[in-house]
């Protein structure tokens, strides 16, 4: 096991040094002078244009710059600093926790909600419900996330307020605590809770066809037993892959839903990045959420042995 996770590490560096080489490309794409940017419409002096683009190595190559930024990250640990000289790492002191928080309310939400509308499908598979739940998954994925935030915004947090006479579901901020994360989770995790409800309900359904499942019913167990034990424990190996998978995608997915909600996490701080052209905080945060992803895959695939005894590593 001990070889199998130093393998994996190893393999992981060539995914890292490739999305961060990437995502560097991308945002040195970007038209217009990020130093220019900084002042808005005021006139900057020209030689602290100068100083500042070699300070950031602005005027580099893509890959010279690239390499800067690289190295830093195996050398010393550093992920760059903004253009007024605040640490990547200091600015997501407080945003990452925001950001992890609603990523973990989504997780949860997708795994209790899409395992139980999937086992709930897969056990009346072909009548009424298991055709509902499956047109209620396919508008979840048909409609974007941006629209969903905003109607449930709507709904949820004027109308229902109107009606009740006390806020429930709050809109923006995070000020109400766990109640603030509640709504945007929903959001930020509607469309994995549509593949999970689906992904649940083709799993297990396969899973009760199998041969070892009509021994176990043929022995006279319970169908809640064979169901729980021998059913849904096979049936889980792909739900934890996408569920591991997906830690990552709902960190970096936050962008839409934390602006939305106004939530001050890495998405929101991300998508001003993008704004003002600031491409130490965007790659710098990006870099990190790579980071999470690789770390969250890596603890999937471990998990395996914990699910299948039959699975092993070498």
């Amino acid at each position: 096991m001990g070889r199998y996770v130093i393998r994996r590490l190893i393999q992981a560096i060539p995914v890292l040094l490739g999305a961060t080489l990437f995502i560097f490309a991308i945002v040195f794409a970007l038209p217009g002078d990020p130093i220019a940017a900084l002042a808005g419409e005021k006139r900057q002096d020209p030689n602290i244009v100068m100083i500042m683009r070699d300070q950031y190595h602005l005027n580099d190559p893509l890959l010279l710059q690239y390499w800067y930024y690289i190295s830093g990250i195996f050398l010393r640990g550093d992920f760059g600093k903004t253009f007024a000289g605040v640490p990547i790492t200091q600015l997501m002191a407080g945003k990452f926790q925001v950001t992890l928080n609603l990523a973990l309310v989504a997780l949860v939400m997708e795994a209790v909600i899409g395992v139980l509308l999937g086992l709930w499908a897969a056990l009346r598979r072909g009548q009424a419900i298991d055709t509902m739940i499956l047109a209620a998954t396919l508008l979840l994925i048909s409609v974007p996330p941006l629209v969903t935030g905003f109607v449930l915004q709507l709904w949820l947090g004027v109308w229902l307020k109107q009606a009740v006479g006390t806020e429930i579901f709050p809109i923006a901020g995070i000020s109400a605590g766990l109640r603030s994360y509640l709504l945007p989770g929903f959001v930020l995790a509607g469309t994995s809770i549509a593949y999970l409800t689906r992904l649940t309900r083709t799993s297990l359904v396969e899973t009760l066809r199998s041969d070892y499942i009509r021994t176990a019913t043929a022995k006279g167990l319970s169908r809640r037993r064979v169901i729980g034990r021998h059913g849904l424990r096979n049936a889980l190996i792909p739900l934890v892959t996408f569920l591991g998978a997906d830690l990552g995608s709902l960190m970096g997915g936050a962008v839409i839903t934390e602006t939305i909600f106004n939530i001050p996490g890495i998405g929101l701080q991300i998508y001003q990045g993008v704004y003002l052209r600031e491409q130490p905080i965007v790659v710098g945060i990006v870099t990190i959420l790579v980071l999470v992803y690789i770390v969250a895959n890596l603890v999937v695939d471990l998990l395996y042995a914990v699910l299948d005894p039959r699975i092993r590593y070498e």
